[in-house]
Protein backbone atom coordinates (compact mmCIF):
# COMPACT_ATOMS: atom_id res chain seq x y z
CA UNK A 1 0.00 0.00 0.00
CA UNK A 2 1.75 3.16 -1.00
CA UNK A 3 0.03 6.69 -0.22
CA UNK A 4 1.51 8.20 -3.47
CA UNK A 5 -1.13 5.47 -5.50
CA UNK A 6 -3.84 6.71 -2.91
CA UNK A 7 -3.16 10.48 -3.46
CA UNK A 8 -3.09 10.15 -7.05
CA UNK A 9 -6.47 7.94 -6.76
CA UNK A 10 -7.92 10.93 -4.88
CA UNK A 11 -6.47 13.51 -7.87
CA UNK A 12 -4.54 15.38 -5.30
CA UNK A 13 -1.16 16.57 -6.83
CA UNK A 14 -0.32 19.29 -4.16
CA UNK A 15 1.99 19.42 -1.13
CA UNK A 16 1.22 17.24 2.04
CA UNK A 17 4.75 17.56 4.18
CA UNK A 18 2.17 19.81 6.66
CA UNK A 19 -0.42 18.27 8.78
CA UNK A 20 -2.62 21.36 9.09
CA UNK A 21 -6.19 21.75 8.65
CA UNK A 22 -5.73 23.47 5.30
CA UNK A 23 -4.16 20.02 3.74
CA UNK A 24 -6.81 17.85 5.56
CA UNK A 25 -9.66 19.84 3.91
CA UNK A 26 -8.26 19.88 0.11
CA UNK A 27 -7.43 16.32 0.63
CA UNK A 28 -10.85 15.69 2.06
CA UNK A 29 -12.66 17.17 -0.55
CA UNK A 30 -10.68 15.27 -3.44
CA UNK A 31 -11.66 11.93 -1.47
CA UNK A 32 -15.53 12.20 -1.28
CA UNK A 33 -15.03 14.03 -5.02
CA UNK A 34 -13.22 10.71 -6.23
CA UNK A 35 -14.63 7.83 -4.14
CA UNK A 36 -18.24 6.89 -4.33
CA UNK A 37 -20.58 6.08 -1.39
CA UNK A 38 -21.51 2.55 -2.78
CA UNK A 39 -22.67 -0.99 -1.57
CA UNK A 40 -22.63 -2.58 -4.83
CA UNK A 41 -20.73 -5.04 -3.99
CA UNK A 42 -23.66 -6.49 -2.21
CA UNK A 43 -25.62 -6.38 -5.02
CA UNK A 44 -22.84 -7.99 -7.33
CA UNK A 45 -22.52 -10.99 -5.19
CA UNK A 46 -19.87 -9.98 -3.70
CA UNK A 47 -18.22 -10.22 -0.25
CA UNK A 48 -16.92 -7.38 1.74
CA UNK A 49 -13.97 -7.94 3.59
CA UNK A 50 -12.91 -5.60 6.42
CA UNK A 51 -9.33 -5.44 6.52
CA UNK A 52 -6.89 -2.72 5.07
CA UNK A 53 -5.55 -4.58 2.19
CA UNK A 54 -8.82 -5.47 0.93
CA UNK A 55 -10.25 -1.93 1.25
CA UNK A 56 -6.95 -0.40 -0.05
CA UNK A 57 -7.21 -3.12 -3.18
CA UNK A 58 -11.02 -2.73 -3.78
CA UNK A 59 -10.77 1.50 -3.97
CA UNK A 60 -7.35 1.97 -5.31
CA UNK A 61 -6.29 0.12 -7.22
CA UNK A 62 -9.28 -1.70 -8.69
CA UNK A 63 -11.29 2.16 -8.39
CA UNK A 64 -14.80 1.45 -6.91
CA UNK A 65 -16.37 2.80 -3.80
CA UNK A 66 -17.30 1.97 -0.54
CA UNK A 67 -19.77 2.03 2.52
CA UNK A 68 -18.97 3.71 6.05
CA UNK A 69 -16.39 0.75 6.61
CA UNK A 70 -14.39 0.73 3.66
CA UNK A 71 -13.52 4.63 3.10
CA UNK A 72 -13.62 5.67 6.24
CA UNK A 73 -11.09 2.79 7.18
CA UNK A 74 -9.33 4.06 4.01
CA UNK A 75 -9.19 7.86 4.97
CA UNK A 76 -8.11 6.86 8.56
CA UNK A 77 -4.89 5.26 6.99
CA UNK A 78 -4.44 7.62 4.72
CA UNK A 79 -4.53 10.42 7.54
CA UNK A 80 -2.11 8.33 9.36
CA UNK A 81 0.20 8.01 7.00
CA UNK A 82 0.41 11.69 6.33
CA UNK A 83 1.19 12.51 9.79
CA UNK A 84 -2.00 12.90 11.29
CA UNK A 85 -3.55 12.31 15.14
CA UNK A 86 -6.76 10.07 13.75
CA UNK A 87 -8.80 7.85 15.75
CA UNK A 88 -11.89 5.80 15.15
CA UNK A 89 -15.20 6.50 16.60
CA UNK A 90 -18.49 5.02 16.09
CA UNK A 91 -21.43 6.19 15.53
CA UNK A 92 -25.25 4.96 15.63
CA UNK A 93 -27.37 6.40 12.95
CA UNK A 94 -30.64 7.94 13.04
CA UNK A 95 -33.47 5.76 11.60
CA UNK A 96 -36.36 8.28 10.48
CA UNK A 97 -39.09 5.54 9.62
CA UNK A 98 -38.40 4.73 13.28
CA UNK A 99 -38.20 8.19 14.34
CA UNK A 100 -35.02 6.64 16.70
CA UNK A 101 -31.21 5.80 16.16
CA UNK A 102 -30.11 2.37 15.96
CA UNK A 103 -29.50 1.07 19.45
CA UNK A 104 -25.95 -0.83 17.81
CA UNK A 105 -23.25 1.21 16.48
CA UNK A 106 -23.27 0.99 12.63
CA UNK A 107 -21.05 3.96 11.54
CA UNK A 108 -17.54 4.83 11.35
CA UNK A 109 -16.05 7.75 12.06
CA UNK A 110 -13.04 9.99 12.33
CA UNK A 111 -12.15 12.51 15.06
CA UNK A 112 -8.40 14.20 13.90
CA UNK A 113 -6.47 16.77 16.16
CA UNK A 114 -5.05 19.60 15.14
CA UNK A 115 -2.81 22.12 16.90
CA UNK A 116 -5.33 20.81 20.44
CA UNK A 117 -8.39 21.44 18.32
CA UNK A 118 -10.87 18.63 17.33
CA UNK A 119 -12.64 17.73 14.11
CA UNK A 120 -14.95 15.33 13.03
CA UNK A 121 -14.08 13.81 9.83
CA UNK A 122 -16.57 11.40 7.64
CA UNK A 123 -16.02 10.42 4.41
CA UNK A 124 -19.01 7.69 4.58
CA UNK A 125 -22.55 9.15 5.44
CA UNK A 126 -22.90 9.57 1.07
CA UNK A 127 -26.19 11.26 -0.15
CA UNK A 128 -27.02 15.29 1.05
CA UNK A 129 -25.80 14.45 4.18
CA UNK A 130 -22.46 14.27 3.51
CA UNK A 131 -19.89 16.99 4.99
CA UNK A 132 -17.93 18.74 2.87
CA UNK A 133 -15.50 19.78 4.92
CA UNK A 134 -13.76 18.50 8.52
CA UNK A 135 -16.52 19.77 11.57
CA UNK A 136 -14.67 21.25 14.35
CA UNK A 137 -16.19 19.78 17.17
CA UNK A 138 -17.68 22.23 19.36
CA UNK A 139 -21.39 21.82 20.38
CA UNK A 140 -24.15 24.20 20.09
CA UNK A 141 -22.69 25.97 17.26
CA UNK A 142 -23.83 26.07 13.26
CA UNK A 143 -21.43 25.26 11.01
CA UNK A 144 -22.33 26.59 7.38
CA UNK A 145 -20.77 24.14 4.42
CA UNK A 146 -22.04 24.31 0.91
CA UNK A 147 -24.54 21.46 1.16
CA UNK A 148 -26.15 22.89 4.12
CA UNK A 149 -25.92 24.08 7.71
CA UNK A 150 -24.51 21.08 10.18
CA UNK A 151 -23.61 21.11 14.18
CA UNK A 152 -23.36 19.03 17.37
CA UNK A 153 -24.90 19.03 20.07
CA UNK A 154 -23.62 17.12 23.12
CA UNK A 155 -25.47 15.85 25.98
CA UNK A 156 -23.38 14.13 29.08
CA UNK A 157 -20.78 12.47 27.04
CA UNK A 158 -22.99 11.46 24.08
CA UNK A 159 -22.47 13.92 20.63
CA UNK A 160 -25.57 14.69 18.14
CA UNK A 161 -25.10 14.68 14.72
CA UNK A 162 -27.66 16.80 12.32
CA UNK A 163 -28.55 19.04 9.53
CA UNK A 164 -30.47 22.09 8.80
CA UNK A 165 -32.76 20.40 5.89
CA UNK A 166 -33.27 22.74 2.92
CA UNK A 167 -36.05 22.48 0.23
CA UNK A 168 -35.67 21.04 -3.08
CA UNK A 169 -36.43 22.30 -6.69
CA UNK A 170 -37.59 19.50 -8.77
CA UNK A 171 -38.09 20.94 -12.54
CA UNK A 172 -42.32 20.99 -13.46
CA UNK A 173 -41.61 18.74 -16.74
CA UNK A 174 -40.52 15.95 -13.80
CA UNK A 175 -43.84 14.05 -13.09
CA UNK A 176 -41.51 11.72 -10.98
CA UNK A 177 -43.33 10.37 -7.41
CA UNK A 178 -40.83 12.33 -4.62
CA UNK A 179 -41.80 11.74 -0.86
CA UNK A 180 -40.48 14.73 1.07
CA UNK A 181 -39.35 13.16 4.34
CA UNK A 182 -42.35 12.57 6.25
CA UNK A 183 -40.40 14.13 9.71
CA UNK A 184 -42.11 18.13 10.80
CA UNK A 185 -39.40 20.35 11.32
CA UNK A 186 -36.09 21.85 9.46
CA UNK A 187 -33.57 19.77 11.76
CA UNK A 188 -32.38 16.42 10.30
CA UNK A 189 -30.64 14.16 12.72
CA UNK A 190 -28.18 12.04 11.44
CA UNK A 191 -26.15 9.64 13.69
CA UNK A 192 -25.40 10.07 17.80
CA UNK A 193 -21.49 9.26 18.81
CA UNK A 194 -18.95 9.27 21.80
CA UNK A 195 -15.26 10.09 21.95
CA UNK A 196 -14.62 6.44 23.03
CA UNK A 197 -11.34 5.08 20.16
CA UNK A 198 -12.99 2.01 18.36
CA UNK A 199 -10.25 -0.64 16.66
CA UNK A 200 -11.54 -1.57 12.82
CA UNK A 201 -11.93 -5.03 14.54
CA UNK A 202 -15.10 -3.76 16.61
CA UNK A 203 -16.91 -3.48 13.33
CA UNK A 204 -16.27 -6.70 11.54
CA UNK A 205 -19.32 -8.73 13.41
CA UNK A 206 -21.66 -5.29 11.81
CA UNK A 207 -19.53 -5.88 8.69
CA UNK A 208 -21.08 -9.17 8.11
CA UNK A 209 -24.21 -8.74 9.94
CA UNK A 210 -24.92 -5.75 6.93
CA UNK A 211 -24.05 -8.26 4.34
CA UNK A 212 -26.93 -10.81 5.62
CA UNK A 213 -29.78 -9.34 7.44
CA UNK A 214 -32.22 -8.76 5.45
CA UNK A 215 -33.87 -5.97 6.50
CA UNK A 216 -31.63 -3.29 6.46
CA UNK A 217 -31.63 -0.50 3.58
CA UNK A 218 -28.53 -1.81 2.35
CA UNK A 219 -29.95 -4.95 1.34
CA UNK A 220 -32.69 -3.32 0.26
CA UNK A 221 -31.46 -0.76 -2.16
CA UNK A 222 -28.59 -0.38 -4.29
CA UNK A 223 -26.89 2.75 -3.84
CA UNK A 224 -24.05 5.00 -4.91
CA UNK A 225 -23.62 8.36 -4.34
CA UNK A 226 -20.70 10.46 -5.42
CA UNK A 227 -20.37 14.53 -4.32
CA UNK A 228 -19.62 16.96 -7.34
CA UNK A 229 -18.47 20.42 -7.23
CA UNK A 230 -21.65 21.47 -7.29
CA UNK A 231 -23.94 19.18 -5.38
CA UNK A 232 -23.60 15.39 -5.87
CA UNK A 233 -24.91 12.26 -8.37
CA UNK A 234 -27.33 9.76 -6.63
CA UNK A 235 -28.29 6.00 -8.14
CA UNK A 236 -30.67 4.35 -5.86
CA UNK A 237 -31.95 1.21 -7.79
CA UNK A 238 -32.62 2.52 -11.36
CA UNK A 239 -33.22 6.02 -10.30
CA UNK A 240 -30.45 8.33 -11.08
CA UNK A 241 -30.36 11.85 -9.19
CA UNK A 242 -28.51 14.86 -9.88
CA UNK A 243 -28.43 17.37 -7.51
CA UNK A 244 -27.29 21.36 -7.50
CA UNK A 245 -26.62 22.66 -4.48
CA UNK A 246 -28.13 26.23 -3.41
CA UNK A 247 -30.01 26.47 -7.25
CA UNK A 248 -32.04 28.87 -5.60
CA UNK A 249 -31.71 30.73 -2.41
CA UNK A 250 -32.20 27.99 0.34
CA UNK A 251 -33.07 25.26 -2.19
CA UNK A 252 -31.49 22.43 -3.90
CA UNK A 253 -32.25 22.03 -8.09
CA UNK A 254 -32.80 17.93 -8.35
CA UNK A 255 -33.20 16.22 -11.91
CA UNK A 256 -34.52 12.83 -11.41
CA UNK A 257 -34.00 9.69 -14.29
CA UNK A 258 -35.68 6.60 -14.16
CA UNK A 259 -33.16 4.16 -15.97
CA UNK A 260 -32.95 1.12 -17.39
CA UNK A 261 -30.55 -2.21 -16.94
CA UNK A 262 -27.78 -1.25 -19.80
CA UNK A 263 -28.31 2.63 -18.40
CA UNK A 264 -27.25 1.70 -14.86
CA UNK A 265 -24.19 0.47 -16.02
CA UNK A 266 -23.30 3.44 -18.35
CA UNK A 267 -24.25 5.50 -15.41
CA UNK A 268 -22.21 4.22 -13.11
CA UNK A 269 -19.13 4.49 -15.72
CA UNK A 270 -20.01 7.69 -16.92
CA UNK A 271 -20.94 9.60 -13.59
CA UNK A 272 -19.31 7.18 -10.77
CA UNK A 273 -16.02 6.11 -12.70
CA UNK A 274 -17.40 2.57 -11.47
CA UNK A 275 -16.52 -0.32 -13.85
CA UNK A 276 -17.82 -3.96 -12.19
CA UNK A 277 -16.35 -6.98 -12.78
CA UNK A 278 -19.75 -9.15 -11.70
CA UNK A 279 -23.56 -8.31 -13.05
CA UNK A 280 -25.43 -5.85 -10.93
CA UNK A 281 -29.07 -6.66 -9.85
CA UNK A 282 -30.17 -2.75 -9.02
Amino acid sequence: MNIQEYLARISYNESHKDADLQTLTVIFQHHIQAIPFENLSMHCGETIELDLQSTYNKIVREKRGGWCLETNHLLFWALQELGYDVCILGGNSYDPAERAYTTEINHILLKVVIKGSSYIVDAGFGGVYQMWQPLMLISGKDQPQIPGIFRFMEDNGTWYFEKVKRKHYIPPEQSVPFTQNPEPGNIRKIYTFTLEPRHINDFQELNMYLQVSPDNILQKKSLCSLQTPEGLYGLVGWTFTEIKYSYMEDMDLLQITTLTDEEVEKTLKDKFNIVLKNKLTP
